[in-house]
């Protein structure tokens, strides 16, 4: 792929959307990079989106897309889903903001205890603050201060390792070991073992590229942590849509606390970490306690109203257990239909992931690890976005798609027609 061909690209697209062009410019006025996501970033200009409906996006030029996004996992249910919606205006109309306790909020944490296999649970805002709150915890029941991750994981806004612990990280003592490399992951735990607080993973690197993590690599990290009393932490966040109750449930291996986070919030601003009662009960400062000292866990919008409520139709009325483990399976499906477009054009173009969450790459073979996304070809990864943009499909920038719930049949031939001539242009 040349440079010549990128710039094309990259110009076809300015031309097709001058109004998403002027939105971006004046936002860089008063916003620094012109948007508050930065995984929204690439040349030349992101769009600007001012509609949705189903599995559609509408831009500010009048094009409309296939959103095949879906938010990085969050917009699992599309952009109208009319149950959700319906009660959360329901419930804002009695009260936007309790300033308590509303009943939505037990309902919700039921909800969630039975879903995953977890005793407690407590809400945060995010996912970012549902790992740093998991961490933390960590910390506090083993008053060690190490915290393993693996490179190429992504667990919030201040905890990025993508090739290595970034510079803005929350100031957390970290280690590092390889992603689905046992015994190193093993070595890193013997080696810090009597200070080591917690191994933080994800069952699939979600932003790292959605490389799964074998079972193997997991039971076994997991096992050598125990051996060393750290607590196990699962980020789930992403991954807890597959299957009945989670991905590291159908790998067969078990966290003390778990991370979650994106669809279950129905849209809203939405996360939680929960597990095992000994870890989650530091936290429990009610008058019939009999903790010396508990930990506080304050937060305005912890058990806001909208995402109370949204998450209780999410979980309880819309996507249920039977629903979750139909719809990894289609996903399954889905995802070796990419990779078989990508294998027939010849292409060196591969397709990784697990359930409904997929990611393409400009890599003739699929990617291990976080050293393996290193390997992708820039120029060709940018000319894959920007020609299935041509075509009406919308995914990350970086190769990530995410079947959601209103996404038709039709609408996965149109993705896999528009990708089998993306691929038939560039080769």
């Amino acid at each position: 792929m040349t440079t010549e061909a990128v710039r094309r690209a990259q110009g076809s697209f300015a031309d097709r959307n001058p109004n998403s062009r002027r939105h971006y410019d004046e936002a860089r006025k008063y916003l620094p990079g012109g948007q508050t996501r930065s995984v929204l970033t690439h040349a030349p200009f992101p769009l600007t989106f001012v509609s949705g409906s189903g599995a559609t996006l509408t831009d500010a030029d009048g094009h409309t897309y296939l959103d095949f996004l879906g938010d990085y996992t969050a917009g699992l249910l599309g952009h109208s889903e009319r149950r959700v919606l319906d009660k959360a205006f329901e419930a804002l109309s009695t009260n936007a903001s309790v300033g308590g306790i509303h009943p939505a909020e037990a309902t919700l944490a039921k909800l969630m205890c039975d879903r995953f296999g977890i005793e407690r649970v407590r809400f945060t805002n995010s996912g970012t603050e549902a790992n740093l709150l998991a961490m933390t915890t960590a910390v506090l029941a083993t008053g060690r201060k190490k915290i393993l991750v693996f490179k190429g994981g992504y667990h919030g806004s201040v905890f990025y390792f993508a090739s290595g612990a970034a510079p803005w990280n929350a100031p957390f003592d970290f280690v590092m070991a390889p992603f689905n490399d046992e015994q190193a992951a093993r070595k890193v735990i013997n080696e810090h073992g009597e200070s080591l607080a917690a191994v933080v993973v994800e069952p699939m690197l979600g932003s790292g590229g959605c490389i799964p993590a074998s079972p193997q690599f997991l039971s076994s990290v997991f096992e050598a942590a125990r051996s060393v009393g750290a607590v196990c932490i699962a980020d789930e966040v992403m991954t807890s849509r597959h299957g009945a109750r989670g991905m590291m449930d159908m790998l067969g291996v078990e966290a003390d606390i778990s991370a979650y986070g994106k669809y279950i919030g129905g849209g809203f601003s939405f996360g939680a970490f929960g597990g095992k009662a000994k870890f989650l009960d530091m936290f429990d400062t009610s008058p019939e306690s009999a903790l010396p000292s508990p930990v506080a866990h304050g937060g305005t919008f912890n058990n806001n109203l909208t995402s109370m409520t949204a998450g209780c139709v999410v979980l309880g009325e819309i996507f249920t257990s039977d629903v979750a483990v139909a719809h990894t399976a289609r996903g399954d499906e889905f995802r070796k239909a990419l990779q078989a477009i990508a294998t027939k054009s010849g292409a060196p173009v591969c397709v990784t992931g697990f359930g409904s969450m997929m990611s393409i790459h400009a890599l003739a073979t699929p990617p291990h690890n976080a050293d393996d996304m290193m390997k992708r070809d820039a120029q060709l990864q940018e000319l894959l976005f920007l020609g299935l943009l041509e075509r009406g499909v919308y995914i990350a920038a970086r190769g990530m798609v995410n079947l959601g719930l209103p996404h038709t049949d039709d609408q996965l031939a149109q993705f896999l027609d528009a990708f089998a001539e993306t691929l038939a242009s560039l080769v």
